[in-house]
């Protein structure tokens, strides 16, 4: 039996059970960076990598290693008799989800069963933002729960991952339109997901203007910042790393809206220095806040979604905060 767990702190827990089987923790970020769709699966790999590595300051080729590996890892499936799949109602989560459920619907899985176990909360737990919150007796709870995966949901992710890696949003919108009550976390993720492209107000995304908010709020400190951007936007999943990722691009643009002092910086990145870093939010960036400014029409873009790439003086999709829609915009 093989555990597919997404990331190290739900597998480090799942190690410490009575589980039967081997434990994989899935590495990846690809609610960041680009994930471009109808690639050779070397290609792909290598375009995360390069992202991966470049973002978190790690050797490409480390990183291509570490995800080949857990690449094989899965292509030995029909060495267990199940694959079982732990994952969140996080959009992190069920970019990955829909990922492996795409890798595995493009697979004869013969004998092997694979199983589902997707929550988005557990008894007695207020504010429930993930698995890796449980003991390792709560998590153990959570095994007999699990379902074999359905051909209905075998298509959707597959559909969903086709959706979300396409270099145009309009499949998306097409797709949330379908019933997709067999995957009941998945279209309120999704919608998020469409919350990140510029907004037509003041071009930021969900993320970047929930963030700039909180520092003109009075949580500049990053630690303080994170979990309160975390409590804010738990449908959203994020980690640390992310969520510093998208503010320090406030801050790096020509024309800033923030300023960043004690940031990460070097060859790698410091969890450390994150947690110490801060923000201080400029007069523009109060100004976009407003609405009385347009962050693109201030920097230009250059900006992934999945695998849409936003790029040049203006964004091709705006999302309508109001109407609550993505619109074509070039």
């Amino acid at each position: 039996m093989l555990h597919i767990h997404n990331g190290d702190s739900t597998a480090g827990t799942a190690r410490q059970t009575d589980l039967p089987g081997e434990h994989l923790a899935w590495r990846e970020a690809m609610i960041c960076g680009p994930a471009p769709g109808g690639l050779p699966a070397d290609e792909f790999l290598s375009v995360r990598a390069e992202h991966l590595a470049s973002a978190y300051g790690v050797d490409i080729e480390k990183c291509k290693l570490e995800l080949r590996t857990q690449e094989n890892a899965i292509a030995r499936f029909s060495d267990h008799e199940e694959i079982v799949l732990w994952f969140e109602h996080d959009l992190f989560c069920q970019v990955h989800l829909i990922y492996l459920l795409d890798w595995f619907a493009r697979r004869e899985l013969g004998e092997t069963r694979l199983s589902l176990i997707c929550k988005g909360d557990f008894p007695g737990i207020e504010g429930f933002s993930g698995l890796g919150q449980l003991s390792k007796e709560e998590l153990a709870s959570l095994f007999p729960e699990r379902q074999e995966v359905s051909q209905e949901q075998l298509l959707i992710g597959s559909q969903a991952w086709r959706a979300y890696s396409a270099p145009d949003p309009a499949p998306l919108l097409t797709l949330l339109d379908s019933d997709l009550s067999a995957m009941p976390f998945l279209a309120r993720a999704l919608s998020k997901h469409l919350q990140r492209f510029p907004s037509t107000t003041n071009g930021l995304g969900r993320i970047q203007h929930i963030g700039l908010e909180l520092v003109a709020r009075g949580y500049g400190k990053f630690k303080s910042l994170f979990p309160a951007f975390a409590r804010h936007e738990s449908d959203y999943g994020f980690g640390d790393a992310q969520l510093y990722f998208e503010l320090k691009e406030l801050a790096d643009a020509p024309a800033p809206l923030l300023r960043l002092s004690q940031g990460s910086e070097g060859a790698s990145l410091d969890p450390a220095q994150i947690f110490l870093s801060s923000f201080e939010i400029t007069e523009l960036g109060r100004a976009v806040l407003e609405g009385n400014e347009d962050y693109v029409r201030k920097n230009g873009i250059d900006h992934w979604l999945g695998g849409v790439h936003l790029e040049g003086d203006e964004a091709a999709w705006r999302w309508e905060m109001g109407a609550q829609e993505l619109l074509r915009r070039l």
